[in-house]
């Protein structure tokens, strides 16, 4: 799944979509898609993703306590 950086606007695959659901896993494994050569992957902290479309991953796949807030 393609999702952005918030610090610096470039795109980043994540390669596995169920620690990106997960709502334990703070970090998922990605590779930024820059360039022509395919970038070594690196951990990314959820919180500086976000949608292409600039909007902010859903609450149960970043806040174990997302349910306290209602």
């Amino acid at each position: 799944m393609f999702l952005k950086n918030r610090n610096n606007g470039d795109i980043v695959d994540v390669e596995n979509l169920c620690d990106l659901t997960n709502l334990f896993h703070d970090k998922v494994l990605g590779t930024y898609q820059v360039g022509e050569e395919l970038q070594d992957p690196q951990e990314f902290n959820k919180m500086d993703l976000i949608f292409l479309s600039g909007e902010e991953l859903p609450k149960c796949w970043t806040d174990p306590k997302y349910r306290k807030h209602e």
